[in-house]
């Protein structure tokens, strides 16, 4: 299992380098000039190109995507921020518990209803609840998350008035972004987890545990969620890092200070060095997720930990 581990962890490498060459080379390719948004609409020439050439960006762009993964690699520098002049690590490091605790709870909400009720759609098959369930599934897949963020503030905030629109300084405000993040990913979990679980229940064995009489709750738990597992434990890594991909709208809707609404900002000010080091963050994580999924097939299926070694 560390063999295994360490050997993810070395392919992270080339990983995060071409997450990182493909990222910088579309922003030296984007439309618009950053120095000028740091000088402002009403500098002249001479100080925009001064600052151009202060930041580095009149250089080659292998020059400068040299000099990026140089201090990226031997110094773990993300670059300084070119509006407000301070690490952009500093910067991400402030914001990024906020990010995970959205994302965070959502993934929490996402698991818990997803898996309950992807459990009773399979046991009720083809019945009413079922029905009602796949429906709202249906639903929660179609609705985007800007789409639903909006709607949980109207109707929560501006008609009902029980909950803030805004902010994440409690746990009442976290009520309305965990939702409205974390309902697309329940949806997803829940028809995994019924489609395994049918499959499952309609194995050999299961018959034969119930032919030995063996409690329902135990045939279910035990024998039939477990085994039902590996592709549901697939998805809640796959939706885990697609939540903070989705944190970026919920922060912006809900204003949230956190990588997300970081991200839309610097885009805003063509804050490059801040914008590749918020997605170099999350592509670090996302991968780290990866890894723990697939050391948690192990942990479910032997068969699948004796490949491991």
């Amino acid at each position: 299992m560390t063999k295994y581990i360490l050997k993810r962890l070395l392919i992270l490498i080339p990983t995060l380098l071409g997450v990182s060459f493909i990222v910088f080379l579309l922003l030296y390719l984007s439309p618009g000039d950053a120095a000028l948004a740091v000088a402002g609409p009403d500098a002249t020439k001479e100080a925009v190109d001064a600052i151009r050439e202060s930041l580095g960006l009149n250089r080659p762009f292998i020059v400068q995507y040299g000099s990026y993964l140089k201090n990226l690699v031997f110094h773990f520098d993300l670059g300084t921020s070119y509006q407000s002049g301070k690490s952009v690590s500093e910067a991400l490091l402030r914001v990024f518990p906020t990010t995970m605790k959205l994302a965070g709870g959502s993934l929490v909400i996402a698991i818990v209803f997803g898996i309950a009720f992807g459990i009773i759609a399979a046991l009720k098959k083809n019945t009413i609840v079922d029905s009602i369930i796949t429906t709202i599934g249906m639903i929660g897949l179609a609705m985007p998350i800007f789409w639903s963020g909006l709607l949980l503030i109207i109707i929560f905030s501006t008609k009902l008035r029980v909950l803030p629109a805004s902010g994440f300084s409690s746990i009442k405000h976290m009520i309305l972004p965990w939702i409205a993040l974390g309902f697309q990913s329940s949806a997803v979990i829940m028809r995994m987890t019924r489609s395994a679980m049918l499959d499952v229940l309609d194995k050999d064995y299961i018959r034969t545990s119930k032919a030995k009489g063996l409690k329902k709750s135990k045939i279910i738990f035990v024998h039939a969620l477990k085994n039902a597992m590996i592709p549901v434990i697939t998805t809640i890594g796959l939706q885990a890092g697609g939540l903070l991909g989705g944190s970026i709208l919920t922060e912006t809707i809900f204003s949230i200070p956190g990588i997300g609404r970081l991200m839309v900002e610097s885009i805003k000010t063509r804050d490059y060095p801040t914008i590749l080091g918020a997605i170099m963050l999350i592509a670090i994580v996302y991968s780290l997720i990866s890894i723990v999924v697939d050391i948690l097939y192990g942990f479910i299926n032997p068969r699948i930990k004796s490949e491991y070694k």
